[in-house]
């Protein structure tokens, strides 16, 4: 079987965005902070309980009209769900978006908003999952957005939520630093670039799209990062694949690999991480395993997408700093 780099030297790239990234504004206290829900419905328990997180971070959480709407199994009609993104994004008040949680339904609110809109109102959009085709369509309109849990708990007494406390240093303007055990599959190196990634199954959808962020950023340095839950190693294989046919990945410089959780192994290999090893094993690029973000919330650092990062692996962990630059 042919080498994956050999196959990635011989693809040609696609599509072109020279538009610079832009970080929208970090917050201050007393900002208002807009809760929606794009995807799936949600129970109203679970959003109170991410707003009281919100006001003890001194923000403001200001419910989208159409929050806890309920058609099916999603968050109410497109249109609800797309007039409460709108409002969030048009209303001056309203300093950075929330998302309540994933599911799926997000890509319904994309084929009728304009890259223009985005573009026009920068904001930070915070969520994951299925909340990944908003970030894409973000990198798109040459924003960063920040992939990070959704389910933010309140502090109660000595208990609090550590990864949530994350994601409010960073909305207040400070971009961190992480640092990840080493794992027995990781190729050593250090790379610069972009950084993007997500839910593999969303952002693979996406291919093609005015909101797929590997067209936005053709002939940009990119650091990868990808997650996924419920799939097996048969499509997991499809979507790596579907990246490298498409020209993509010779941009890559480094890669991410979270958490893979509730993948069944198939294709002959034990797990995912096996599968992931044995196509990407010969790139000279730097890959971390088992890196703290994906569908485990006590687990999922939040990172800022469409910012420029340092990546390094080595024998001792990986490290993961972000850039103002």
């Amino acid at each position: 079987m042919p080498s994956i780099l050999s196959a990635l030297v011989l693809i040609a790239g696609c599509g072109v965005q020279s538009r610079a990234l832009r970080m929208p504004d970090f917050l201050q206290e007393g900002d208002k902070v807009a809760l929606i829900s794009p995807a799936s419905r949600i129970e109203i328990e679970l959003v109170d309980s991410i707003a009281m997180a919100i006001e003890q971070w001194g923000l403001v959480p200001v419910y989208g009209v159409h929050i806890f709407d309920s058609l099916n199994n999603f968050a109410g009609s497109e249109a609800a769900r797309r007039q409460d993104l709108l409002w969030a994004l048009k209303d001056p008040e309203i300093k950075a978006i929330m998302c309540t949680r994933g599911g799926y339904g997000s890509v319904h609110i994309l084929c009728n908003l304009p890259l223009k809109i985005l573009r026009k109102y920068p904001k930070w959009i915070s969520g994951y999952s299925d909340i990944t085709a908003l970030l894409s369509a973000e990198i798109c309109a040459g924003n960063m957005g920040i992939h990070s849990n959704m389910g933010l708990r309140p502090a109660m007494g000595e208990e609090t939520d550590s990864i949530g406390l994350m994601l409010k240093r960073i909305l207040y303007g400070e971009l961190p630093t992480y640092h990840s055990a080493p794992h027995e599959l990781d190729n050593c190196g250090s790379a610069e670039g972009i950084l993007i990634g997500g839910n593999l199954s969303v952002f693979s959808g996406l291919a093609g799209s005015d909101y797929d962020f590997f067209k936005a950023l053709r002939n940009k340095d990119i650091i990868l990062f990808i997650e996924d839950i419920n799939e097996n190693c048969r499509k997991v294989d499809r979507m790596l694949h579907q990246m490298i046919v498409r020209g993509v990945m010779k941009n890559v410089k480094g890669i991410i690999v979270g958490r893979f959780v509730d993948c069944e192994a198939s294709n002959g290999f034990d797990d995912i991480y096996q599968m992931l090893h044995y196509y990407l094993k010969d790139l000279d690029i730097p890959i971390a395993y088992d890196f703290p973000v994906g569908h485990d919330e006590s687990y999922n650092y939040p990172l800022i997408e469409g910012c420029r990062v340092l990546f390094s692996v080595s024998p001792e962990g990986s490290t993961l700093r972000f850039l103002r630059k």
